[in-house]
């Protein structure tokens, strides 16, 4: 699909993105029967006031181990690979008024440590969030997991303008207007299919990027990219121009390298 036909098709019904505050379930959750404390990424609710927004967001402007960070001096860690065990699902899209995201059915998952984290769903920022080197990549893919005991890890992959991806274009061919899920009967995709061959990655203790910016997140960020095509970027971002967290200071922590 062309992006002249993705953008004629949402622009009749994609709110502005000031206007929209629906938070992803999985992501941050709400409180049950309170509606969430509206949070943007630009205006007076920008990432810079999102701990002023309520109690529940504190940790986004008192948390010491927050993300994204730059990614630079690494220090060598264990050759500890990234057991992913991904298959197909049905295509669940969710156009959340933050980014757009794709819930993954049961059975998926990644193995950390020795322990089970299942795939809960996948979304995209603009531009990277995280930065290597100070650099910033034209986007981000984010995996988000979790174990049984609701703790989160999340594969992160760095997205640069080449080839086409077939699997980005069915997901942008049936984005729902804002706010907004559905089921495509007969649609399955496979995340593997965003993932790069080589899967060397770095690893921090870090946090959700989006409120309530809960800490003691496991991330893992690949070393090496996808390809997407320009006019697949350019396609997203008349959806979301930014949708990306600033960089947040790293207090000391460690970032390892894990080479394959």
């Amino acid at each position: 699909m062309t992006l002249h036909r993705i953008l004629h098709r949402v622009s009749t019904w994609i709110l502005p993105q000031s206007i929209v505050g629906i938070l992803v379930a999985t992501v941050s959750p709400a409180l049950a029967g309170d509606a969430p404390p509206h949070w943007t990424y630009g205006g007076a609710a920008n990432p810079s006031h999102w701990g002023e927004l309520s109690t529940d967001y504190s940790l986004c402007e008192q948390g010491r181990d927050q993300s994204p960070i730059n990614i630079q001096t690494p220090i060598a860690g264990s050759p500890q690979p990234l057991a992913l065990s991904y298959g197909s699902t049905p295509l669940t899209i969710v156009n959340s008024g933050h980014s757009i995201q794709v819930n993954y059915a049961p059975g998926n998952k990644v193995k950390l440590g020795g322990e089970d984290y299942e795939l809960l769903q996948f979304h995209f920022h603009t531009p990277s969030e995280h930065a290597l080197d100070g650099n910033n990549a034209p986007m981000e893919l984010h995996l988000v997991h979790s174990n049984a005991q609701g703790e989160l890890a999340v594969v992160g992959v760095m997205i640069e303008v080449g080839d086409e991806n077939p699997t980005i274009d069915t997901l942008w061919e049936n984005i729902p207007p804002s706010g907004q899920t559905q089921t495509i009967n007969g649609v399955m995709v496979n995340v593997s299919d965003l993932l790069p061959r080589n899967q060397s990655y770095y690893s921090y203790s870090g946090s959700l990027t989006t409120p309530p910016c809960s800490e003691n997140v496991q991330w893992n960020i690949l070393t090496e990219t996808v390809e997407i095509s320009e006019e697949q970027v350019e396609a997203f971002m008349g959806l979301y121009p930014v949708n990306a967290r600033p960089l947040q200071p790293l207090n000391g922590r460690m970032v390892e390298s894990h080479r394959r």
